[in-house]
C-alpha cells in the first residue's frame, strides 16, 4: 500500500502549498483591518513570501541533496507548521511578516523541491507519470477551490482558521512521512554561504526597490525617506534607483562567484552554464512571465474589488473562480494535446490566450467587474495558464540530463516565485502609485473646493500613506474637511474614474510582459522525448504551486 500512501502524503502537502497564498490574496483587506495595517503592508507581506522562496529555493534543493529528500521534507514540514501557527496568531503585520513571509517561506523551500524529488524516487515508468499527474490535478484543485474556501472561511469565520488547519495538516504529514522511501543522501554536496547571501541579497534589493517606488518614486524623488528631517535622495535621485542598481551589481557578483567556484573545481550554488540551453531559457522565462501575470491579477483585482467596490472575501473568491476553472480544464486539455501537438505550439498558444484574457479583463474594468466580459476574461487567462502549466515543467526537465533535473527543479521554483514577487511588487506598485496621483488630481482639479481645503485633504491622506480608499470614503474626507456636498461629489466621481484608469494601467503592464514573453519563446522545443518504462528522468510534472496566485 506504500505506493498509494506516498503520493497521498505528497499530494496533501502540495495542496497546502497552493492553498496558502490564495487565501491571503482573497482576504487581503480583512487581514489588513484585523492586523491594523494597510494594503501596502499586505502587498509587502505577499511579495516577501514569494521572494523568500525565490531567494532560497536553490539552497533548499541543495539541502535536500545534502541531508536526504525525506529528511528535508520532514524538517520543512516542521518549519512550515510553525510558520502557519505563528501566522494564525499574528497580532500585527510584523509578526505576520515573520510567520508567513519568512518562516513559512523557508519551510516551503525545503518541502516544494522534496515533493518533486520524492515522487521521482518512489515511482518509475508509467507509475511516475501517474504520480505527477495526481500532483498536477491536486495543484489545479487547490487553485480552483482555494479562493472560494478562503472567501468562505474569511467571511463567516476567520482567515486565521485556515492557517490553524494548515498547522494540523502538516503535523499529520510529519507523522505519515515515515512511509516515504528515500535514496541515500549525497555527502559530497557543498553549499557556498557567500553565494546564498549574494543571490538572496541581490533579489531582495531589487524587489524592495520596486515595492518602494510607489512612495519614493522611480527616478525623481517624491516622498523619500528622511533621517533627522533631511530627505535621502543623493544627487536628487530617488533611493529606488540606487537600490535597483545595487541589486543588479550584487546579482552580477553572484554570477561571477558561481563561475569562479566552477572553474576552481568547487560546487556552485547555480551552474550558470545551464542558461546556455536555449529551450531551458525559454521554459524558465515562460514560468516567470505566467506567474508574474497571475500574481499581479491576484493582487490588484482583489484590492479593487474589496477596497474600491466594497466586496467581501467570498464575493472576491467567486469573481476569481472562472480563472481557476479555466486553469483546471485547460491543464487537462494541454496534457491531452501533448501527444498531438508540439510543446512550442501549446505553450505559445497558452501565452497568447493569457494575453487575450488580460485584454478582456482590462476592457471590463469600466463595468465594475460585473459583466460577463470580466468572467470570460478571467476564464481565458486561466485557460492560457493551464496550457502553459501542462508543458513548461516537462520542457524544462527534458532540456537537461538526468543528473541536472534536481537543479532545474530548483530553478523552476526560483523563477516561479520570482515572477510572483515581481508581479505583486511591480503591478501592485503601479496600481497604488496611479491611485495616489489620481486622488491628488481629483482634489486639485475640483474648481469649487478652496485651496486651503484641498491642501488639508491631501495632507490628511498623505499622513496615512497611499490613499487606498473607496470613492465614498473620498467623499467623506472632503465633507469632513469642510467642503460642500457638490465638491465632495466632484472629488468622488473624479477619483472613481482614476481608480478605473489605475487598474487598467496596472493590468496593461501584465499584458505587455505576456507579449514580450511570447517574443522570447521561440526556442521552446517542437518535440519532447517520451519516457521509457523504467526511465529515471522526470518527464512529466505538475503545474508548479501558485503563490500570490
Amino acid at each position: 500500500m506504500r505506493s498509494w500512501s506516498v503520493i497521498i502524503i505528497l499530494a496533501v502537502s502540495q495542496f497546502v502549498m497552493v492553498l496558502d497564498s490564495t487565501v491571503m490574496n482573497v482576504s487581503i483587506s480583512v487581514v489588513a483591518d484585523d492586523l491594523g495595517t494597510s494594503i501596502t503592508g499586505m502587498q509587502a507581506a505577499i511579495t516577501f513570501y514569494a521572494l523568500t522562496m525565490a531567494a532560497f529555493m536553490l539552497t533548499g534543493g541543495k539541502l535536500g541533496d545534502l541531508m536526504g529528500r525525506a529528511r528535508a521534507f520532514k524538517i520543512g514540514a516542521v518549519i512550515y507548521g510553525i510558520g502557519s501557527l505563528t501566522t494564525a496568531l499574528s497580532p500585527n503585520l510584523t509578526v505576520l511578516l515573520i510567520g508567513w513571509s519568512l518562516v513559512e517561506g523557508l519551510g516551503a523551500v525545503l518541502v516544494i523541491p522534496a515533493i518533486a524529488s520524492l515522487a521521482a524516487i518512489n515511482y518509475t515508468g508509467k507509475a511516475r507519470v501517474t504520480a505527477f499527474s495526481i500532483l498536477g490535478a491536486v495543484t489545479g484543485l487547490a487553485a480552483a477551490i482555494g479562493p472560494l474556501l478562503g472567501g468562505v472561511m474569511t467571511t463567516y469565520l476567520s482567515w486565521r482558521y485556515v492557517f490553524v488547519a494548515e498547522t494540523v495538516v502538516m503535523v499529520a504529514v510529519l507523522f505519515a512521512a515515515k512511509l516515504i522511501h528515500d535514496v541515500p543522501r549525497d555527502r559530497n554536496v557543498r553549499i557556498d554561504p557567500l553565494s546564498v547571501v549574494a543571490s538572496a541579497g541581490g533579489l531582495a534589493l531589487i524587489v524592495y526597490g520596486v515595492l518602494q517606488s510607489k512612495t519614493w518614486g522611480w527616478l525623481k524623488p517624491q516622498h523619500p525617506p528622511e533621517i533627522g528631517g533631511d530627505q535621502i535622495a543623493p544627487l536628487g535621485v530617488s533611493p529606488v534607483a540606487y537600490l535597483l542598481l545595487l541589486g543588479v551589481v550584487v546579482l552580477w557578483l553572484f554570477v561571477v562567484r558561481q563561475r569562479a567556484l566552477a572553474d576552481s573545481g568547487r560546487q556552485p550554488l547555480l551552474r550558470v552554464e545551464l542558461f546556455r540551453i536555449a529551450p531551458l531559457r525559454s521554459g524558465l522565462g515562460g514560468f516567470l512571465a505566467q506567474y508574474f501575470a497571475i500574481a499581479a491579477l491576484f493582487f490588484v483585482v482583489p484590492v479593487y474589488l474589496q477596497t474600491m467596490l466594497g466586496r467581501d472575501a467570498l464575493q472576491t473568491g467567486v469573481k476569481i473562480l472562472p480563472l481557476s476553472v479555466g486553469l483546471v480544464l485547460f491543464s487537462i486539455l494541454g496534457s491531452w494535446l501533448t501527444a498531438r501537438r508540439s510543446a512550442r505550439f501549446i505553450a505559445r498558444g497558452g501565452q497568447i490566450t493569457m494575453a487575450l484574457g488580460t485584454l478582456l479583463v482590462i476592457a471590463s474594468v469600466g463595468t465594475d467587474l460585473r459583466s460577463a466580459v470580466f468572467a470570460a476574461g478571467m476564464f481565458v487567462v486561466g485557460a492560457g495558464f493551464g496550457l502553459l502549466a501542462s508543458q513548461l515543467g516537462n520542457v524544462n526537465m527534458s532540456a537537461v540530463e538526468e543528473k541536472d533535473t534536481s537543479e532545474v527543479g530548483g530553478l523552476q521554483g526560483t523563477f516561479q516565485n520570482l515572477g510572483s514577487s515581481f508581479g505583486t511588487a511591480v503591478a501592485g506598485s503601479v496600481f497604488l502609485l496611479m491611485l495616489s496621483s489620481g486622488f491628488v488630481s481629483a482634489v486639485n482639479d475640483t474648481e469649487n473646493l478652496p485651496a486651503a481645503d484641498q491642501q488639508q485633504i491631501i495632507s490628511t491622506v498623505d499622513a496615512a500613506g497611499v490613499p487606498i480608499i473607496s470613492a465614498d470614503e473620498a467623499r467623506t474626507l472632503v465633507l469632513d474637511a469642510g467642503g460642500s456636498p457638490e465638491s465632495a461629489q466632484a472629488v468622488s466621481q473624479a477619483y472613481a474614474d482614476s481608480q478605473i484608469a489605475a487598474l487598467q494601467q496596472a493590468l496593461f503592464v501584465v499584458f505587455g510582459l505576456l507579449v514580450l514573453a511570447l517574443l522570447f519563446s521561440r526556442h521552446l522545443p517542437s518535440r519532447i522525448p517520451e519516457p521509457g518504462p523504467d526511465d529515471r528522468t522526470v518527464t512529466s510534472g505538475p503545474p508548479a504551486t501558485t503563490n500570490g496566485s
